[in-house]
């Protein structure tokens, strides 16, 4: 007997006819005398029909309302699982992310996970229930509802099989496994078989759409295997794990296209100890997490002064303009210039760490499709470039085809 988390995300659980078939797969685990954790997203659509909703009140909402508004969406999924396991006569029962013992900090809809306590989750797969629990969402110590931002149910069924020392983790998607590029972009595309922690982390962070970054870190940090996998047929899936020395033979396991980022250039920022940290402070407060900076110094008559820009996720611009703006006549920068037609471009690959020339041979790629490159990022097993959006789709394909084929 084994103890199995599995989680299914929103187009797995897109209708009825989905919660049904999720729930015939669970009960073919059960059949196996197997203890059984099912998390589940809300179904497709459904968040962000929320949002829309919340947003055609005001524009930028209450936060904390909208952690109360969007975590009513995984609790539908929950109870309508849970009646479907019943019609199998499987006993279940549905938890809300707090009554799953799930602790949150005080963070609004990118709450982090302080501790779980699974004694209850524990009590109901000994008395021989399923337990069915409410993804990306949490409590804090005093009550306080909240979000671990998209994708966080990812994070909840990781952090679900630490707490439990499940013998297995899933993640159901609707895809067969983590493959070497998004295939809609690039039709060939292949699924992999394994891949390191660091190299699905940085995928998931550069736009791949199989998982949550954070909740690869959490796998990371606390040896949890898993499984990506799809919740429409019974291949096989993408094992997720610990660096093995053979992975480092290929120098780019994965190309990946981010289309949510924003970026925001400050122009005319003085250029003077402090300036930036004031800026990127101020942001941080507020929760807007930056990922490429560039600055360009211009050492002109008068004051020295710098054009400064960065990147965001889409649905933080609002937010780090209201920032930015709140802090001009105190720095006394000219002018902010926000552009969200831009893509982040990626390849990643432990191999990296023991080749050269791949920069230089992804630019070369790049520069004969045409395609300019405005920003440039690089970590040990990573490179981006930040492109023109509409050269996306191109730019990927002939990337994918220069290192993978």
């Amino acid at each position: 007997m084994a103890l199995i988390v599995q989680k299914f995300g929103g187009t797995s659980v897109g209708t009825t006819e989905r919660i049904k078939h999720v729930a015939a797969r669970v009960a073919q685990y059960r059949a196996q005398g197997d203890q059984v954790v099912v998390v589940v997203s809300a179904m497709s659509g459904v968040t962000d029909s929320l949002i829309k909703l919340a947003k055609g009140i005001a524009q930028l909402p209450s936060e904390r309302e909208m952690d109360m508004l969007l975590a009513t969406g995984e609790q539908q999924t929950i109870a309508l699982t849970a009646i479907a396991l019943h019609a199998l006569n499987i006993p279940a029962v549905s938890l809300t992310g707090a009554q799953a013992g799930i602790v949150t900090d005080g963070v609004h809809t990118k709450a982090k996970i302080h501790n779980i306590t699974p004694k209850r989750v524990h009590e109901l797969l000994n008395a021989g229930k399923v337990v069915i629990v409410a993804g990306f969402q949490g409590e804090t110590k005093d009550g306080q509802i909240t979000t671990l931002g998209r994708g966080g149910s990812d994070l909840t069924a990781i952090a679900l099989a630490a707490a439990l020392k499940a013998d297995l983790c899933q993640i159901y998607t609707d895809v067969d496994g983590v493959y070497t590029a998004d295939p809609r972009l690039v039709p060939t595309a292949r699924k992999l078989s394994e891949i390191s922690y660091d190299e699905m982390l940085e995928l998931a962070s550069l736009g791949a759409k199989v998982m949550q970054s954070r909740s690869v870190e959490f796998a990371k940090k606390f040896g949890v295997v898993f499984e990506v996998r799809s919740s429409l047929n019974d291949n096989l899936g993408t094992i997720v794990k610990e660096e093995t020395k053979n992975m480092e033979d290929i120098v780019v396991r994965g190309v990946a296209l981010d289309k949510n980022q924003a970026k925001v250039t400050l122009i005319g920022v003085p250029d003077k100890p402090g300036v930036a940290a004031r800026i990127f402070k101020a942001l941080g407060e507020a929760v807007v997490n930056v990922d490429m900076i560039v600055q360009n110094v211009s050492h002109g008559s008068g004051v020295p002064a710098t054009d400064l820009s960065f990147t965001v996720d889409k649905p933080d611009l609002l937010k780090a303009q209201k920032v930015i703006g709140a802090l001009k006549a105190d720095i006394g920068f000219k002018d902010v210039l926000a552009d969200e037609n831009i893509g982040k471009l990626s390849i990643v690959g432990v191999g990296m760490k023991s080749h050269t020339g791949v920069a230089g041979k992804m630019f070369d790629v790049l520069a004969r499709e045409g395609v300019n490159i405005g920003m440039i990022s690089t970590s040990e097993i990573k490179i981006s470039v930040v492109i023109d959006l509409a050269k996306g789709p191109q730019a990927t394909a002939a990337v994918h085809q220069a290192f993978i084929g």
